[in-house]
């Protein structure tokens, strides 16, 4: 959809719905926006340049143009042709929302934009929650209404081929900069649409970036690096916004550059620095629901692909098991996610996701398959004061009977709070030296002696 197109699609919509009355925000009753009437007839303006051609409007449909400048410049001469006077600091403001609606995503773009803002929930139109610092905080933004949260969901998932109405409720998306979007309207939500934004580092986070945050010390660095390289196949759990993705991120940084590598994922997050790689994403079903690729499907194609790894972004039911065969059958070096409360969590789910594949499979030979495919499950937790830590490094060491056994390598050992409640502590070696050691020594990496020391 072009630019004009979405313009006068916004304008209809607003048209439209201009004799609804907007509900009052449960908190606190909203003001008028003062400049609403004004914005309206900018915006039939701009709509208005694009018509005609002009150069400005050339600038704002081409590639090279500033389309910020293009739109500064039309709303400046539109309130000078007008005579329109209003403080310096209101027009900053008008510019910046017009914006914001024209070529952003309205009234969250500024929260988008900020580089402290971890995460973004839009509950219904007047109550958005940010976290910062691990903290949830109630923000000023609102939204005229359930249509103008509607608009911001449709610019977010149109350009990528997804749709979202009352016959497909839920959609999962991403921004241009690879931040994770879930949108959920009515009738599944009661309050009005809603909107998460799991936002990403433009520049992704690198492991010097969780040593800094505490998340791992140089140690656990270089132990996982060693991992990696070594080919051992690595499960990243966690609970929800623990962290997963981005420990993920930064593990899949350590595979060499000389490996083929392929990403699946539901919605392409993953930012890895790497060349040879080959992303896939899923697709949901088309308006008759048919047509959907899933995770299962592209790890079974992704097997003939030639891959030297497989990163798969999450798993969460029956592509378990092709995960697991892919590690058992050559594809060393795989790594994934799944949420889990511990390690030992972890391997429990993995059991009840490859009986969601349908297979009627004795849960012996599953644990058979889990104990054989996985080498190493890193687990991080938020914890109560908001940090992300690694808090258990375990090594899965073979079968016992009927029940899969494992070690810890390393734990995350609580020391106390600090003067400002932030909690204080350190991951260290257990002292057990992990089985998949000679593997480390074949595959020519070696660690210092003192590294699994007990502290």
């Amino acid at each position: 959809m072009s630019l004009l197109e979405r313009l006068q699609k916004e304008r209809t919509v607003e048209a439209s719905d201009s004799g609804k009355p907007n509900k009052a925000r449960s908190v606190q009753v909203l003001k008028e926006d003062p400049f609403e009437e004004l914005k309206g007839r900018i915006h039939m303006r701009i709509i208005e340049e694009i018509n005609s051609g002009s150069g400005r409007a050339a600038e704002m449909e081409g590639q090279d143009g500033n389309l910020e400048q293009a739109i500064s410049g039309i709303v400046e001469n539109y309130l000078d042709d007008e005579g329109v006077f209003i403080t310096k600091l209101d027009k900053q403001k008008l510019i910046a929302e017009i914006i914001d609606e024209t070529i952003g995503f309205g009234p969250i773009n500024r929260l988008i934009r900020d580089p402290s803002i971890s995460e973004i929930m839009v509950n219904g139109p007047q109550n958005v929650y940010v976290e910062k610092k691990g903290r949830l905080v109630l923000t000023d933004v609102v939204f005229k209404d359930d249509q103008h949260v509607m608009r911001v969901i449709e610019k977010i998932v149109a350009p990528l081929g997804r749709r979202i109405d009352e016959s497909s409720p839920m959609v999962d998306a991403r921004l241009p900069d690879g931040s994770r979007v879930n949108a959920i309207i009515p009738p599944l939500a009661l309050n009005g649409p809603s909107i998460t934004i799991r936002k990403f580092s433009e520049k992704p986070y690198t492991v010097k970036d969780l040593i800094n945050f505490g998340t791992m010390t140089p140690e656990v660095a270089m132990f996982l690096k060693s991992c990696v390289e070594a080919r051992l196949n690595i499960v990243v759990s966690g609970g929800t916004g623990s962290g997963k993705t981005t420990t993920l991120n930064v593990i899949s940084s350590f595979i060499p550059d000389d490996e083929r590598i392929v990403t699946i994922e539901d919605a392409a997050e993953l930012q890895l620095a790497q060349e040879h790689v080959v992303r896939l994403e899923t697709r949901p079903p088309n308006i008759e629901g048919k047509g959907a690729i899933t995770i299962r499907d592209l790890v079974r194609n992704s097997l003939r692909m030639r891959p030297d790894r497989i990163v798969v972004g999450e798993v969460r039911s029956g592509e378990a098991l092709d995960m697991l065969q892919a590690m058992n059958t050559g594809h060393d070096g795989s790594l994934t996610t799944g949420h889990a409360n511990s390690p030992r969590d972890m391997l429990s789910r993995l059991e009840t996701m490859v009986l969601m594949a349908g297979m009627d499979l004795p849960v012996r030979a599953i644990r058979e398959q889990i104990a054989s495919a996985i080498d190493l499950i890193v687990h991080q937790a938020r914890l109560k004061d908001g940090s992300r830590k690694i808090t258990h490094i375990t090594e899965i060491t073979g079968m016992e009977g009927d029940v899969i056994t494992m070690q810890d390598i390393f734990v995350f050992r609580q020391h106390g709070r600090d003067e400002k409640g932030r909690i204080t502590g350190a991951i260290v070696p257990t002292g057990i030296k992990p089985k998949f050691v000679e593997r480390l020594v074949d595959a020519g990496i070696s660690l210092p002696s003192d590294i699994f020391l007990a502290r």
